[in-house]
């Protein structure tokens, strides 16, 4: 189930909302728990016993990490965190890397491994870490321990961020699992997060994926420069507006049921080299390998060639996670290459560049970055950057070019503007202009989001291209 289908739409999340606000305060953990579950199980029934089993895992941990610091015995605590973070990165290792491993390493000696077959569970990549930051953040001290393992498995299964994200870190809504007060300016506010989110995914995104479908169909061979180019940037556009906007549908979900999670994107294709992009884009997950990764391993504290290998291991890291196969591999390395070249090279001669320059030079490498992501067959990957750059023989441009232009010029300048601040100041602009007229802003604001979510209806009831790119992950 996703949160752009009709079925959660019109069935499950109105059903949901009744409950969960019919019911005394005291019990809505629990309900946000079982209803989370539901979600999980309609998908992948068999694995919610997997997803149980990290829950209980990781809640165990934390209470034996607790008990044992409070008696002061500090090593006991460490071994009580190693054994459960060790349990939870082998289930996501066997079954996100498990194959991979068997077939990389069959490659290499010659020899036909038993590859195992295991479907990726939904959600496993982000609800690990959930769970590991967890018990890492009592050990520190800096979260309290959850002694309620309804509240724990409502944190880990909530269904409003389990499948894509953002990836919530416990000490962040502790207090809120503990004595959150939902309001009606809250609620307000998070129907209109969820309609920009939804819209973002239905209006852009799907339409951007169908423009990169179309093109990467074609044969290299017969692809022209400039369609490539064309089609790579619909890839960008539509890997950035289907993430994002299932942040915005989690972030307004929360804020539905009570919760305010942090934001997980800041218009990162604004930015002017990658380190700022990567500030932006996907900030959960930076924020995750920076307070458990980078800075463990000594930061930027620890000497130049230290530092070097750590920001190495960071973005090999960052690759992975994002999926067993090499070019998501290389991904990794091809960041980490380009943020230290930036840092220790780059840096003052980006400086000095005017504004525009350093903008076309961080999407050219952003763009160049998608090539190496969206293709798992290495060598298909090479053959579209090849076309990137006329080497293989299609030309510049031809009629199917054109057409592509003609029919996709509207769709392509929403793109931009939409991955810009531009429709957020002019919002702001028309209700600052509204600010001594409640009535007319109030009108407005209903026309807008209305009108994005019959427009998001009608098209859901249409067509049945409507994917989440990043549940693979």
């Amino acid at each position: 189930m996703v949160f752009s289908s009709l079925l959660f739409l019109f069935r499950f999340l109105p059903a949901v909302l009744l409950v969960y606000y019919a019911a005394p305060a005291r019990f809505r953990n629990l309900i946000l728990f079982l209803s989370s579950l539901v979600f999980y199980a309609w998908g992948e029934p068999v694995y919610i016993v997997l997803m149980l089993f990290s829950v209980l895992v990781s809640y165990t941990g934390g209470i034996c990490v607790d008990r044992f610091l409070r008696r002061g015995q500090k090593r006991r605590a460490r071994t009580a965190l190693i054994v459960s973070s060790v349990i939870s990165l082998s289930l996501l290792g066997f079954f996100k890397y498990a194959g991979f491993a068997a077939e990389s390493l069959g490659r290499l000696i010659g020899a036909e491994l038993a590859v195992p077959e295991t479907a990726l569970p939904i959600g496993i990549s982000f609800y690990t870490f959930q769970t590991m930051s967890y018990t890492i953040d009592v050990f520190r001290g800096e979260a309290k321990v959850q002694r309620n393992l309804i509240s724990f498995g409502a944190y880990v299964a909530m269904f409003p961020q389990l499948i894509a994200g953002p990836i919530v870190q416990y000490k962040t809504i502790d207090l809120q699992l503990r004595s959150r007060r939902e309001n009606a300016e809250q609620f307000a506010g998070g129907i209109h997060r969820f309609m920009i989110g939804l819209g973002k995914k239905v209006l852009l995104a799907n339409n951007a994926g169908m423009l990169w479908d179309s093109i990467r169909a074609v044969p290299s061979g017969e692809l022209p420069v400039l369609t490539a180019w064309m089609g790579l940037a619909a890839y960008t556009f539509q890997i950035y507006f289907d993430f994002s906007a299932y942040s915005d549908m989690a972030i307004g979900l929360g804020h539905m049921f009570g919760f305010t999670f942090l934001e997980n994107f800041n218009y990162p294709y604004i930015s002017k080299s990658i380190t700022e992009f990567w500030r932006r884009w996907h900030i959960s997950l930076g924020t995750w390998f920076r307070e458990y990764v980078y800075i463990p391993l000594g930061g930027n504290r620890a000497g130049l060639k230290k530092q070097i290998r750590n920001i190495m291991a960071v973005w090999l890291l960052t690759g992975i996670w994002h999926g067993a196969s090499w070019n998501f591999v290389v991904w990794g390395l091809y960041y980490g290459i380009l943020l230290l070249l930036e840092k220790f090279v780059l840096k003052r001669f980006l400086e000095k560049l005017p504004s525009i320059l350093r903008h076309v030079y961080c999407i050219f490498f952003v763009m160049l970055g998608w090539n190496l992501f969206v293709f798992d067959d290495m060598g298909l990957g090479l053959q579209y950057m090849r076309t990137l750059f006329g080497l293989c023989g299609g030309g510049f441009l031809n009629q199917e070019t054109i057409y592509l232009l003609y029919n996709n010029a509207v769709l392509l300048l929403l793109l931009i503007l939409g991955s810009t601040r531009i429709p957020a100041g002019v919002g702001k602009r028309i209700a600052g202009a509204l600010q001594n007229r409640d009535w007319a802003a109030l009108a407005v604001r209903g026309v807008f989001y209305t009108g994005v979510f019959l427009l998001s209806v009608a098209w859901l009831v249409d067509a049945s291209y409507n994917p989440f790119l990043y549940f693979r992950f």
